[in-house]
């Protein structure tokens, strides 16, 4: 695939439609620093114009039937498996992953499509006969309207889809906001909506920063806002929608702990901690930020070593070649925060193991490349461990018992996820048990729920109640109604 410059379209009413902007951001390839695309800041007359596009549509869709509004989403299914590699391509250039962080965001995006498509199903409502001498009553799940997305940078393809085919599924119609530092992957896939056949209306796209997204949060149209990105945007997003009495679902960042204990599997627990921990260039809410080791402070020395001679063996560069595991962080503005918050760690106490900076990648000398960085002796206070470091850094920190750990971890006030590398199953339950986080993986380091499970979010990484995904999804996109009904059983008229 090639790319060439040009200035990106929205896409409203099923069309696209050359924005009248006057002023654009740039989306650039991080393994180059060269220019991929314009992307307008659309303009308030846009912004109405698509959200009236959605509200206009909104009365047919939700009166068809709900076994024909899985079809074009089938036919979007299909051509995204047939794409595969154009899209991954897409998410590579744009935003920096590796080849196989790419294909694997494709996967899920389909795979949110095979569980939405059992949406009419759950939408069912409930059924009790005579909760009285001749009276029924029953409960229907019906939608609202319009509802938008506002989506983060790090998996521009995936994350909308933890929403979109749920709430059209359900009836509803929808607005995306790309993110506008990595909005190529959304764009070609609504190439493939405008072939799947989907009504004028039900389904569109905007581009924009900030701004953007405050009017569709404000607009009064707009029935709820879903929306995934650090933890003090969540906030922000979350109260203003909840202050306009919107519905608001707000996925926000994270400080993952990854703990290992004396009798896990070092040798498959370190494949699976590179993953967690540098995979997507550590730019992911699930990633590990703090290895916790667990016991015997020999067994802390033993496990470091191996950890950090693994983690110098890390091929470093551009996604599309597939054997690189470990590609350029997404904008040089990142790569400097970075730079910036290891300064601020290293002036408070913490010990350099393994320095990324600085490190040269062959044939991309612009690229914005942050080698496996590890830290020891941070604590918590610490500005590095307080600070969502969103890169391919990680502390490492030893306790001396699993309770200690424990307690550790349930005093951070984020809650995305936490895992545990252990062979016991007694361990392994009383840590799932007692540790205070949505998701929880046992040997398994980035905690990934499927389709048809909630993303489970806890404390300061969620604000609302109802989360992305699966069930939980379907009910934020729709509201239950419930009818209780008698019939007389007589025909005639007293009047007539």
């Amino acid at each position: 695939m090639k790319y060439v410059t040009e200035n990106l379209k929205n896409y409203i009413n099923g069309k696209f439609v050359a924005s009248e902007a006057k002023e654009f951001f740039e989306a650039l390839n991080p393994a180059t620093d060269e220019l991929l695309a314009l992307v307008p800041k659309s303009t308030s007359e846009e912004i109405n114009e698509v959200i009236a596009a959605a509200k206009a549509a909104f009365p047919k869709w939700r009166d068809k039937p709900g076994i024909k509004r899985i079809h074009p989403f089938m036919k979007l299914h299909a051509l995204i498996r047939e794409h595969m590699d154009n899209l991954s391509e897409a998410i590579v250039i744009n935003h920096g992953k590796e080849w196989a962080a790419a294909y694997g965001e494709a996967v899920r995006a389909y795979q949110m499509i095979e569980a939405a498509l059992a949406g009419p199903e759950i939408q069912k409502g409930q059924y009790m006969e005579s909760i009285a001498t001749g009276i029924d009553e029953y409960s229907i799940r019906y939608p609202l309207g319009v509802f938008a997305m506002i989506p983060p940078f790090n998996f521009p393809l995936m994350i909308p889809f933890w929403f979109w085919p749920w709430a059209v599924i359900a009836g509803n119609t929808y607005i995306i906001k790309t993110n506008e530092q990595t909005p190529l992957a959304m764009q070609l896939v609504f190439k493939f909506i405008d072939q799947a056949g989907f009504p004028p209306g039900v389904i569109n796209m905007i581009h924009g920063g900030a701004d953007v997204a405050t009017a569709l949060i404000d607009h009064t149209d707009v029935k709820g806002i879903s929306s995934v990105g650090s933890t003090p945007i969540a906030k922000v997003i979350y109260k203003r929608a909840t202050d306009h009495c919107k519905r608001a679902q707000c996925h926000g960042g994270a400080h993952n702990f990854l703990v290992v204990m004396p009798d896990a599997n070092v040798e498959n627990t370190l494949p699976n901690l590179y993953n967690s921990i540098f995979g997507n260039a550590g730019q992911r809410c699930l990633a590990g930020k703090v290895v916790v080791t667990v016991g015997d402070p020999k067994f802390h020395e033993f496990f470091k070593n191996k950890f950090v001679d693994g983690a110098k063996k890390l091929k470093i560069g551009f996604g599309m070649d597939k054997t690189v595991f470990l590609g350029p962080v997404v904008s040089r503005k990142s790569l400097d925060k970075l730079c910036g918050d290891l300064a601020k760690g290293l002036q408070e106490g913490a010990k350099m193991v393994l320095d990324g900076r600085g490190v040269k990648v062959e044939g991309y000398p612009k690229g914005y490349f942050l080698g496996p960085t590890i830290l020891e002796n941070a604590k918590p206070g610490m500005y590095i461990w307080e600070e969502e470091v969103f890169g391919p850094v990680v502390l490492l920190h030893h306790c001396n018992t699993l309770e200690e750990a424990i307690t550790l971890i349930n005093r951070d006030p984020r809650g995305n996820a936490v895992s545990i590398y252990t062979e016991s199953g007694k361990t392994a339950r009383h840590f799932r048990q007692d540790i205070e986080c949505g998701n929880i993986g046992i040997n398994i380091g980035v905690v990934a729920p499927m389709a048809w499970f909630p993303f489970a979010g806890a404390k300061d990484s969620f604000f609302g109640d109802l989360r992305a995904q699966g069930l939980e999804a379907l009910k934020f996109f729709t509201q239950e109604k419930v009818i209780i009904e008698r019939f007389h059983g007589s025909t005639e008229i007293e009047w007539d």
